[in-house]
């Protein structure tokens, strides 16, 4: 995206990978939920996302050594002009489907076509700023952007699924399906069982084998993933050995429910990875949309009732730290930083859309005692709420003239989030609010989050240190009346599509780093989620029959690049 590539174009294998990796074994991932579809890349239904990068190759593949470089997979090379106005991919001539039918320019037009009319709102936002498309030969296109100004876009044409357009039904592409999807990746769909299981089955034919790209990883003959609906269940089900890993996100049960027979032998071993991305933070989201949140005071006020020091404190052992922007513990975060002379220009148009504290990086989160009942962050919340148009009379806060009272839904899914929203209710109790706390499955979760049918969720978006068209995914004002997206908070602000453009249009690091701290400065402004904690580290428990290379990916952990344990040799025992 800037700069130029790590690796050389000679590369043998990526640094992250173990090109010497033995082949064969199974992979059984747990996971926490269900599915009824095994199509990724539409709104409807609950996809299996493992089909992406498992069956379904894109043109080029991620270095996750990176901010954001792509090295070739389905094509062998590319062209683009300095302003990234049209980007020419050619297809490497060995690549095939696992049909056995060649991967050709058709089938990349036809996804394109496809993805645009029918896919994911991104795709459909992003591919619909191509002016043009052709076919220069049977493995070679290209695509035009026109004055779009956005230099992502080369990379994101690079990161197109790629599907065969002799196997697909575009008048039902949008229905959800368990039929095996046809990929041209290092898998293909063997068994389903719907809503419990899949597994995928290492294709022995497949093209891509010996890529640099691809050394090392791809290691299992068989992946398997298991769904549970409780996470309790998974959890029990991992102590029995029934699935090999599972990424831990719990402190209390990272640190106490690891106490088993097995991790004192080493037959299980827990892992600590600090990746070099943003922290992965966790909010609960206002949806704007919902005229009690409309008031940015009554969501700055509820921001000063979430007592993070007793939250970290009794529930996550202090360990979690916590950041009022969303590239935190990055170069990224405008978070404690003044802004420099390159983000006071790019806001200097939308002076009103910033607080000065933000701007000049004195703003911090409120601090509380600790105590669960700290009165100094109370008395600052019910003004906030009086100016909002509240008043506090016989313990409820009620709207002035309708006596409406203050009250709204918290929808949680997992029993830790549970926790977290009962905890915070409790504290809004003290300010006369009535939050309740309503739990739901993982399938009307995820139905009533696409549909933004909530008052408040909790929510994590990934970040990485080169964000770019996925910002307008999450916060931009078009985005915000698409249903499917993820400006779960319903954000429409001229300053955030303004700052989102100028990171795209960047073409040197610094410029980049500037318009995204402006960008990080407008979404703090905007009190449009309550900071709940960031996670500096990955914690991950796996039993010692899958193993992993020395060396870790910026981006942290990677089960493409693990490999199962290989038997001991005939006639060898297991301590020889």
């Amino acid at each position: 995206m800037h700069g130029t590539p790590a690796l050389p174009a000679d590369f043998s294998h990526l640094p992250y990978a173990n090109p010497d990796a033995p082949k064969g074994g199974r992979l059984v991932q747990g996971i926490l939920g269900t599915f009824d579809s095994l199509n990724p890349l539409i709104v409807r239904g609950l996809a299996v996302q493992q089909i992406r990068g498992f069956v379904i190759e894109s043109l080029l593949a991620r270095g996750n050594d990176e901010p954001f470089t792509l090295y070739g997979l389905l094509a062998d090379s590319v062209q683009t002009d300095d302003a990234r106005t049209e980007v020419t991919f050619h297809l490497n001539p060995l690549a095939r489907f696992s049909d056995g039918h060649p991967v050709l320019a058709e089938d990349v037009l036809f996804s394109w076509e496809l993805l645009r009319d029918h896919g994911r709102p991104n795709h459909r936002l992003y591919y619909a700023k191509v002016t043009e498309a052709k076919a220069i030969d049977q493995h070679t296109v290209r695509f035009r952007f026109g004055d779009a100004g956005d230099r992502e876009l080369p990379l994101i044409l690079g990161l197109m699924p790629v599907l065969p357009k002799h196997a697909v039904d575009v008048a039902t592409f949008e229905d959800t399906s368990m039929a095996p999807p046809l990929g041209s990746g290092p898998y293909r769909v063997t068994t389903v069982k719907p809503g419990t299981s899949v597994t995928l089955t290492r294709d022995p034919n497949y093209w891509g084998r010996d890529l640099p790209i691809n050394r090392g990883l791809w290691n299992f003959d068989e992946i398997r993933l298991d769904f549970y609906r409780d996470a309790n269940t998974q959890f029990e089900a991992f102590k029995r050995g029934l699935y090999d890993f599972r990424v831990e996100t719990e402190p209390l049960r990272w640190h106490e429910g690891y106490d088993l027979a097995a991790v004192k032998s080493g037959a299980l071993i827990r892992d600590v990875i600090k990746p070099g991305v943003p922290n992965p933070s966790e909010f609960l989201v206002f949806n704007t949309r919902r005229p009690l949140f409309a008031d940015i005071r009554v969501r700055e006020a509820l921001s000063l009732l979430y007592d993070f020091e007793w939250i970290n404190r009794n529930y996550f052992f202090g360990l979690y730290a916590r950041s009022a922007g969303f590239f935190a513990g990055s170069e990224l975060s405008a978070y404690t930083r003044p802004a420099d002379a390159r983000e006071r220009t790019l806001l200097a148009p939308f002076a009103g859309h910033v607080r000065p504290d933000i701007l000049d990086g004195s703003y911090r989160l409120p601090v509380t005692d600790g105590s669960g009942r700290d009165r100094a962050t109370l008395r600052r919340a019910l003004t906030l709420l009086q100016q909002a148009g509240y008043e506090l009379k016989d313990g409820k806060l009620r709207r002035h003239g309708t006596k409406a009272p203050f009250a709204f839904e918290i929808l949680v899914t997992t029993r830790d989030q549970e926790r977290i929203a009962l905890a915070f209710s409790a504290s809004l109790k003290r300010a006369g609010i009535q939050a309740s706390v309503r739990a739901v499955d993982a399938v009307q979760f995820d139905q009533r989050r696409l549909a933004f049918d909530f008052d408040m969720i909790q929510n994590r978006w990934d970040q990485s240190l080169s964000p770019g068209n996925e910002q307008s995914f999450y916060w931009g004002s078009e985005a915000a009346d698409h249903q499917g997206t993820r400006n779960y908070m319903g954000a429409k602000d001229p300053a955030i599509d303004a700052m989102i453009e100028a990171l795209l249009a960047a073409h040197e690091r610094p410029a980049f780093v500037s318009a995204v701290r402006a960008l990080d400065r407008v979404l703090i402004s905007g009190f449009y989620a309550i900071p709940l904690y960031n996670v500096r580290e990955q914690w991950i428990a796996r039993w010692n029959r899958i193993e992993r290379p020395a060396t870790t990916a910026l981006t942290g952990y990677l089960p493409e690049t693990w490999w199962h344990k290989p038997e001991s040799a005939p006639g060898r025992g297991k301590g020889d």
